[in-house]
């Protein structure tokens, strides 16, 4: 809304207007109260309305006003408005009118009307009833909750839930920007438009479809959600790509709202070379919880790379097999009742291992539930969790679909007998269930420190024979054939203490103690040393020790420096790693600054570290300002003995040990650490494990960087080379990923993302697009190619395009929340 200056000489004018005007609006209340012959000190004064002038009253601000009977009438000039304001709703035009007794209004020069949801209308000329909801406009225009404009030639306000427009122009984009009035970027015209709030919806009849000035469809009915609507059926933005294997492939998203809590997303993937995949999504909120399951099906033959000659040559995309029927599912479930418990499930698989590949299913690998399946594998589970303040249990059983290639021929094209890509086996993963994890503390301090109790118990059952890391080398057989898989079950019982003392001097001490206790009952061990059948171990651990930190801090005039030196020693019983144990969930070991000081530094219960240890290191940090700052870690730790049951066979050379977690030695890998961000459009970290000798075993970092106003780029890096042999089961790797946009000229620009493998020498995934963006529309159109071994369909190239319409969506699943 505008404001006008007003002199002060009208000030007077105005306050004896309203209070005329305020006693004409109230006559008819006083008139009551006197035909009731009630006292005159029992007479009471409306109370104010919200926008502070009593119920009824009208407050006018103009350079000249009269009066005729009940008709107000006030006159401005064009740089100072007549101003009027009742019942929530503000007025203001060169002159207007209103009926003191009717409640109607009209205004004509630069209308402006406010109503009491803020709601602007803008006109020449305008109309309003007695409730000021509906009326007649000219030159009609306003600006919608969700920044669209919509204007017409003329406007009427039908009912308070109908408008109607002629020769009207709808547009989500701003029409306006710093250097004044702006075509926009999308617009809609039509001969006619009818806004209807009751069926939630803005009707269309002739409409022109607008990009900038250039007139791309006509329709002589269209319609959508109205701005109010949150969720409507209709029509999404449609999804369109080029792959080789599918060829030019279109998918049309419907979306069906069943209620504010329900909704069906039906998107058919139409495709020129191969048969259609109709893709389904259910969503349902319930009151304590939500269900979304999402699924897919076709009927179609393979296409993958595939020796369609038998001549060794690999053509990639070749349509071979039988059809068959084909789909997936990917659904879950959350539910958090009143209370301290809440549930869940995810059920995820599919038909086949290549079915997410070939039609490039967005997004299957998904976080959502009590356990993440990892990338390339789909996790069924069901899980239940209790929490308090001072408490927490979790009861879990799932098992695992995998869709990698064999790691055994992940480094070769080897096929079978029929020319498949060999995948890794189901049966060579657990099924586990239950899992349960659980911890307490007391609510007072014991003997001045924290008490916590922890307890954990899972049963894994697996179907094929799995030899190392799974199980100890030496207990791996030279032939496996007709060997079953092992199943275990553990119970562990842990507790932990610790106290914080800080000493006048800022010097910090945390003596703690640390018990626990594993039994493992395992079944068909491998006919090895002796063992075989049904075994039981036990093994228990009695950590003591004390961590001791100084923190220091300089402040100087340019930034502040601080110091931060650690230090931990602790004794233990000597571990007793027994070789019949399994190691399933702590083949992976990530030192970092956070773990390298804890007493369990592996990843789960199977590995457990025992003896003496010292461990030491410090981090400094310079601070020029909430933005600004630098910070670098060192640290390693020292183990009075070696520990050689950390060490495992190499993949390639099985006779052979080594230890990938960096812990079997005297001494454990130095672990560095830093940030590095001089200013708030440039963020860096790094990450490093270094072995004695000064070689990197694994490192991460990660760049990103700002400049202009939209221009961006990510950098990140990642590096193992723990498995000391090169060869064909090798697990090293080293990757370099970009992605990054840069704006060209004006809303006009190019995007780029890349993942490049080191290792192998070549481009494993890239891209490559045009990009237009504005405050409205975002469209990118571009070339990609995806190469990489672990894609088991083989290499795929094809064109894209991406659509994000302010207002009206973008193209992808997320379609707006369920309220």
């Amino acid at each position: 809304m505008q404001s006008d200056r007003r002199p002060r000489r009208f000030i007077d004018f105005r306050q004896g207007l309203l209070a005329g005007v305020a006693l004409a609006a109230w006559a008819p209340l006083a008139s009551s109260a006197l035909a009731q012959a009630q006292p005159a000190a029992e007479v009471r004064t409306p109370a104010p309305a919200a926008d502070g002038l009593p119920e009824g009253a009208v407050y006018v601000d103009a350079a000249s006003a009269t009066r005729q009977g009940d008709v107000v009438t006030a006159v401005g000039t064009p740089d100072q408005r007549v101003y009027l304001r009742t019942r929530g709703h503000v007025l203001r035009g060169e002159s207007l009118s209103y009926d003191l007794l009717a409640g109607t209004a009209a205004a004509d020069g630069r209308v402006e009307a406010v109503a009491p949801d803020g709601t602007v209308v803008y006109a020449s000329h305008l109309e309003l009833d007695k409730d000021l909801k509906t009326g007649v406009a000219v030159d009609f225009a306003t600006r919608l909750n969700n920044g669209a404009s919509l204007m017409a030639a003329t406007a009427v306000r039908r009912t308070e839930t109908v408008s109607e427009l002629n020769y009207a122009l709808f547009t989500p984009c701003p029409i306006c920007d710093e250097k004044g009035p702006r075509r926009p970027t999308i617009s809609i015209q039509a001969e006619k438009v009818v806004q209807d709030e009751q069926l939630r919806a803005v009707l269309y009849r002739n409409a022109v479809f607008y990009v900038g000035p250039v007139p791309v469809f006509y329709t002589p009915y269209f319609a959508h959600p109205d701005p109010s609507v949150e969720r409507a059926s209709g029509f999404l933005v449609p999804i369109i790509n080029y792959d080789q294997g599918r060829g030019l492939s279109v998918e049309v998203p419907y979306l069906h709202v069943v209620s504010k809590s329900e909704d069906w997303l039906i998107s058919p993937q139409i495709n020129t070379r191969i048969a259609p995949l109709l893709n389904l999504q259910w969503r349902r909120r319930f009151a304590d919880g939500m269900i979304v399951a999402r699924g897919g099906y076709t009927y179609e033959r393979h296409f993958d790379d595939f020796d369609l000659n038998g001549d060794g040559d690999f053509e990639s995309n070749v349509r071979f097999g039988d059809r068959e029927h084909r789909s997936y599912l990917l659904s879950h479930g959350a539910f958090d009742p009143d209370g301290p418990w809440r549930y869940g499930f995810t059920a995820e698989r599919t038909s086949d291992k290549t079915l997410f590949d070939r039609y490039d299913v967005r997004s299957p690998y998904q976080d959502n539930g009590l356990y993440y399946g990892d990338r390339r594998r789909l996790i069924s589970q069901v899980y239940a969790e209790h929490q308090t303040d001072r408490s927490y249990v979790s009861v879990a059983a799932f098992s695992i679909q995998s869709l990698r290639v064999d790691p055994r021929f992940a480094a070769t094209d080897f096929r079978d007998p029929n020319g498949y890509k060999v995948f890794e086996s189901d049966g060579d993963l657990p099924l586990v269930a239950p899992l349960v994890e659980a911890r307490w503390e007391p609510h007072d301090l014991v003997f001045g420190g924290r008490l916590r109790l922890k307890g954990s118990a899972v049963a894994l059952y697996r179907d094929n024979f799995v030899g190392a890391p799974i199980l100890n080398p030496d207990l791996v057989p030279p032939v496996t054939t007709g060997l079953g898989g092992v199943d275990s079950r553990r119970i562990t019982g842990q507790m932990e203490w610790r106290r914080t003392v800080i000493l006048p001097v800022g010097l910090r001490i945390e003596p703690f103690l640390d018990t626990r206790v594993d039994l493992y009952s395992l079944s068909d061990l491998p006919p090895m040393m002796g063992f075989g059948g049904n075994e039981t171990v036990s093994r228990s651990r009695l950590s003591a020790g004390v961590d001791v930190s100084y923190p220091l801090i300089k402040r100087t005039a340019g930034a502040d420096i601080i110091l931060e030196p650690v230090a931990q020693m602790s004794v233990s019983n000597s571990a007793d790693l027994d070789p019949r144990i399994p190691n399933e969930d702590a083949q992976i070991i990530e030192l970092d600054e956070s773990s390298l000081f804890r007493m369990d530094r592996f990843s789960g219960y199977d590995l457990i570290e025992g003896g003496a240890r010292l461990t030491a290191g410090g981090r400094a940090t310079i601070r020029w300002s909430e933005s600004r700052s630098a910070s670098l870690f060192i640290g390693r730790s020292h183990r009075f003995n070696r520990e050689d049951a950390f060490r495992t066979s190499i993949p390639d050379a099985p006779a052979r040990l080594y230890d990938p977690s960096g812990l079997a030695s005297e001494t454990s890998d130095w672990v560095v650490q830093g940030s590095f961000s001089p200013s708030d459009r440039i963020r860096s970290w790094a990450h490093a494990t270094i072995d004695g000798s000064g070689d990197v075993r694994r490192a991460e970092a990660a760049l990103d960087g700002r400049w202009g106003r939209r221009n961006l780029a990510s950098v990140s890096y990642i590096l193992d080379r723990s498995n000391p042999l090169p060869g064909p089961l090798n697990r090293n790797y080293e990757f370099v990923q970009l992605t990054g946009q840069q704006f060209v000229y004006g809303n006009w620009g190019f995007t780029v993302a890349g993942i490049a493998d080191l290792r192998e020498n070549q481009i494993t995934r890239s891209e490559v697009g045009l990009l237009f963006d504005d405050d409205c529309l975002r469209f990118e159109l571009g070339f990609r190619r995806d190469n990489t071994r672990v894609r088991p369909s083989g290499p795929s190239e094809g064109v894209y395009v991406r659509l994000n319409l302010a207002t009206f969506g973008g193209s992808g699943y997320g379609q707006g929340e369920m309220r």
